[in-house]
């Protein structure tokens, strides 16, 4: 028997959906992602090239809590995130 896929909110995991959710309601970042989508071409390389961004884009405006149990929690979750499939999604609208 086949372990069943868990999702959230029909994205991939909690992570993912709560970055998702973050990109499409803080103003400044929605605008810079979709300022991003105009200038590159809507194919497959696209989509990872976005995902890699994304990441970039998130991962270098972290705060820096220092070396901690938080720090380490944080990392995690970036790394649970599917950063192609928010891609796929900002490329599909």
């Amino acid at each position: 028997m086949a372990a069943e896929t868990q999702t959230y909110n029909g994205w991939k995991n909690y992570e993912t959906w709560a970055v998702k959710l973050w990109l499409d309601n803080d103003e400044p970042t929605y605008r810079y992602i979709r300022r991003l989508i105009r200038e590159i071409r809507v194919s497959r390389p696209a989509v990872y090239w976005l995902a890699d961004h994304l990441f970039e884009v998130v991962a270098c405006n972290a705060p820096d809590l220092g070396a901690s149990m938080y720090t380490y929690l944080l990392h995690a979750a970036l790394d649970d995130v599917d950063w192609r499939e928010i891609a796929e999604s900002f490329l599909e609208d």
